[in-house]
Parts: C-alpha cells; structure tokens; sequence
C-alpha cells in the first residue's frame, strides 16, 4: 500500500490505470470534501483511470492516512496533496475537487507547477465569511461560502450518517437508492474523519478566501454546481466562475452538493469532455 509522507504525516492513497505517453498530462488527482473518505470517488474511478492514470488520496485524518492535531489549512492540505503526486511520479496533473477539495484544487492550482486543468464541484471562493475570516454563521448567511456543518456525522452512528446524507444528496435520490445508501453509510464508518480531524479541517475551510485572488488563477476551470445544493448555493459557484479568468460555470440540474455522485454520468462526461479539449 503506497503511503507519502509530508513531514511527519504519512499520506495514504491509489494510483489506478497507465495513462497514455501520447498526452501532455496523464494523471488525473481527486481533493476530497470536508472530513469524507475516498469512498466518494467511487462514482469516478473507473471513468477516470480508463484514459488517465487515477490518483487518489485519503486527506489527513481520513480513511488510512495520520490525523494529526489541527487545525489545518488549505495550504497544508494543498502540500499533502503535492507530496503524493511526487511520490507518485507524477510532474503534471489535472485536479477534481468537492467543496474543501475544490478550495484545495485552487490553492495548487495557484502554487503548484504540477497543476494544468482543475474541475470544481460545489466549490465556493471562500469557506467562511468573505473578507473577514470569521466563521460560518456569525454575519450575513449570503456571504458565507460554504457551510460545512451539516457535513459532520459520527462516524460510530449510523443513523447520524444515514441522516447527514440528506445534507449533500437530494431526497429523490435517497429515496430511490436505498441501497447505495447502506453503502455509503458502510463506507463513511471506515473512512470518515473522526470529530477531532474534521473540526481541524473545519478550520482549513473556514479560513480560506481567495475572492481577491481569483484573477491570478490562469488555469482552465470548470465549475460544476448543483442546482439543489444546500452546502454551497450555487450562486457560490457562478461567482467562482466569473471570478477565475478561464473559468466556466455548468449547472447540474437536480443534484444535491454531491453532485458527482448522484448525477455522475453528466458530471463524469463534463470532466472528461473538459479535460480532452485543448
């Protein structure tokens, strides 16, 4: 099992397909949203690790990888992110991120030489309050990024699991999924951070705003965005889109904040169509 370490805090993750020698960038790397597994990548490894080689790491204090006293940050967690692309081999690299993820996606995309195009779904500019670094609720909810805490639930309860889904996912698909529900729930109980790590990554969301530096990110970007997410409205990621100089907004019709779980067909599509074009 490949473990990278960035400092003292060792980095679980898996690298699945060959790629192709004939494309400039042939790896493809997943940043996870706010205290989940990589459980919710199920919905795009196999789409992405026929054409690229897939890359995909357990975030500091989730899944196998160490969980070491917050609080975090974006930076930190960008860092992580770039000490296993180097374990892996990996010198170019498209990013998919969800939510914190995105926000994860955009600082390496800013930093990181590595970084070529980036796909952000439910992704706001900032995790808190914009401009003022104070956290979710204590202003204007309209100025609030993304809300992360109906993400948390106890990864020993169930039902607490079970539950918070209906936060990120819409009733329609709950309903009609039963059974990838008890899997999901089956997952987030072996994988999801316990409350200690995901208040040190609420922290890393809280403090993130890059609403005045958006024009500095040149990357290609394509926001993708669920027109039923309740984490992060999806006025957030219009706002991101206009914000970012190469930056494209799709709204994903009837998709919660996962929305590259429950509408992964047209996310997946979106993504690869995006990562193809020149």
């Amino acid at each position: 099992m490949p473990y990278a370490a960035n400092g003292e805090v060792d980095l679980y993750y898996e690298v699945d397909g060959e790629g192709s020698d004939e494309r400039d960038v042939d790896a493809v790397a997943v940043c996870g949203e706010l205290g989940y597994g990589p459980w919710q990548w199920g919905w795009q490894h196999a789409a992405v690790a026929g054409p690229y080689r897939a890359v995909v790491p357990a975030t500091r204090g989730t899944g196998d990888s160490d969980a070491p006293p917050g609080p975090y940050t974006v930076g930190g967690l960008a860092a992580d992110l770039d000490a296993v692309l180097a374990d892996a081999g990996v010198d170019a690299v498209h990013l998919i991120g969800v939510g914190l993820g995105g926000m994860v996606a955009l600082h390496a995309a800013l930093h990181s030489g590595r970084v070529r195009k980036v796909a952000l779904v439910g992704t706001a500019a900032y995790g808190g309050v914009r401009g003022s670094g104070a956290p979710a609720g204590s202003e204007d909810s309209s100025e609030v990024g993304l809300d992360p805490d109906p993400l948390w639930a106890d990864p020993a309860d169930p039902d607490a699991l079970a539950s918070s889904l209906r936060a990120v996912l819409t009733d329609d698909f709950l309903d009609r999924q039963p059974d990838v529900v008890s899997r999901i729930v089956e997952w987030r109980a072996r994988e999801d951070a316990g409350r200690e790590a995901w208040e040190a990554g609420r922290e890393a969301l809280r403090s993130f705003d890059l609403s005045d530096r958006l024009y500095e990110v040149t990357n290609e970007a394509l926001v993708l965005h669920g027109s039923e997410d309740r984490v992060c409205p999806p006025a957030k990621g219009e706002e991101l889109a206009e914000g970012l100089p190469r930056g494209e907004f799709h709204g994903v019709e009837g998709a919660g904040h996962l929305a590259n779980v429950e509408a992964s067909r047209e996310v997946n599509d979106r993504i690869l169509d995006f990562f193809e074009g020149e």
